[in-house]
């Protein structure tokens, strides 16, 4: 049987850690070029849940997920509610791939649901024209008019799940 012993330097250790969890009990996202933030008064819950549901209703795939703070939990530490909900569909990745193979490294894009320090929560997305622009003089025309298209979709989305008009 294994044995764990603490000690004070373990609890320091385990302080020091938490120094930097600290820091993002703010959990905001500032707006950046590319960037679509979104902030609610949505509980980080509830704002999950309704990506979701506006992901199905869109009839896009959710193709991924991931979360910090989920992982966290499962160690017995907390930290603000966040989640990666990657999104698209097969129609969009073939015309993707069609235009330019390398763009390939970015599906699915990406919705980013961050939990605020008053517990409400914003939802955050690079604009799939953002995403592509590296791969703009290899797509060229077909790429350019996949990201307008999934701009639209993902506008959509965002408009669906946080109730607010995101036209931009």
């Amino acid at each position: 049987m294994l044995h764990h012993r603490i000690t004070g330097a373990s609890v320091a250790m385990i302080a020091a850690m938490a120094v930097p969890l600290a820091a993002l009990a703010d959990g905001s996202i500032a707006p950046r070029e590319g960037w679509v933030v979104i902030e609610t008064e949505q509980s980080y819950t509830d704002l999950v849940e309704a990506t979701r549901t506006a992901v199905t209703d869109a009839k896009m795939g959710l193709v991924t997920q991931a979360s910090a703070s989920d992982g966290a939990k499962g160690q017995g530490i907390t930290i603000p509610g966040n989640r990666v909900i990657g999104v698209y569909r097969n129609d969009y990745a073939r015309r993707m791939l069609e235009a330019s193979v390398a763009a390939g490294i970015e599906a699915p894009i990406r919705f980013y649901v961050t939990e605020n320090a008053d517990r409400t929560a914003t939802l955050s997305y690079k604009t799939p024209s953002h995403v592509f622009a590296p791969y703009m003089d290899e797509g060229g025309s077909k790429l350019e008019t996949l990201a307008g298209e999934l701009d639209k979709v993902f506008e959509g989305i965002a408009s669906s799940a946080t109730g607010t008009d995101t036209a931009q």
